[in-house]
């Protein structure tokens, strides 16, 4: 029997959360174990109820998902957090993925897909779309200033040359396959570059190695 997948709701509208609450009973591995209009109730309820996944709204009106995420994620035994965003007003949801959230779902994706994504970030694997991440960078691209990016280039000199290839796929937006097959390399040795790269830089996911990969590459040219 598969494990069932405990998830707190963190969303100030009612009505959405009554609608997810809903959406996700139809899936027997999926157990939603309590609910938050703000923010501030998180850590509360987190300890109270131990969720393996938050999936956080991003505008609240007290304590919003930004600062929640960065205080939960901060701590050690975290739950996995998935951001919901609306992604043309919500540029900040870069803030989240920084702090550590596994990724993020636009408000209108399909009942299916959030599903879906919710078992991936479970699994252990961040929800990234390429497409959708490239446009999320390019919003905040001035915000990798001079700092940031010496900061981001002195961290992948950490790394070998062969895991500073896998890095930058991974910042692409490439998938363990893609980049088995772009670097001729087996499966499981991808994996373990990754583990490996994660581990040594401290970051906690896929979506982190990326923003540093996008933060060392910022105006390479310039």
């Amino acid at each position: 029997m598969a494990q069932v997948i405990r998830v707190l709701l963190v969303d100030d509208d009612a009505i959405v959360r009554a609608g997810l609450r809903l959406m996700l009973g139809g899936a027997s591995d999926i157990e939603v174990v309590a609910e938050a209009a703000d923010g501030a109730e998180v850590p509360a309820l987190v300890a109270a109820h131990r969720p393996g996944l938050v999936l956080m709204d991003i505008r609240m009106p007290g304590v919003d998902g930004l600062a929640a995420t960065e205080a939960l994620r901060s701590r050690p035994g975290a739950p996995e957090v998935l951001v919901l965003t609306t992604f043309h007003t919500d540029a900040h949801v870069l803030r989240a993925l920084r702090a550590g959230a596994a990724g993020f779902l636009l408000k209108d994706t399909p009942p299916q897909g959030i599903v879906t994504a919710i078992r991936t970030v479970a699994a252990g694997d961040p929800v990234l779309s390429p497409a959708v991440t490239r446009r999320l960078i390019e919003q905040v691209a001035d915000d990798s200033g001079q700092d940031r990016r010496a900061a981001a280039r002195a961290r992948l000199a950490l790394l070998g040359e062969r895991e500073r290839e896998v890095a930058r796929a991974v910042g692409r937006g490439c998938s363990n396959a893609e980049i088995a097959r772009e670097l001729h390399l087996a499966l499981p040795t991808v994996k373990a570059h990754v583990s490996r790269i994660l581990t040594r830089l401290g970051l906690n996911n896929r979506v982190q190695i990326a923003l540093l990969v996008h933060d060392a590459d910022s105006s390479e040219d310039s």
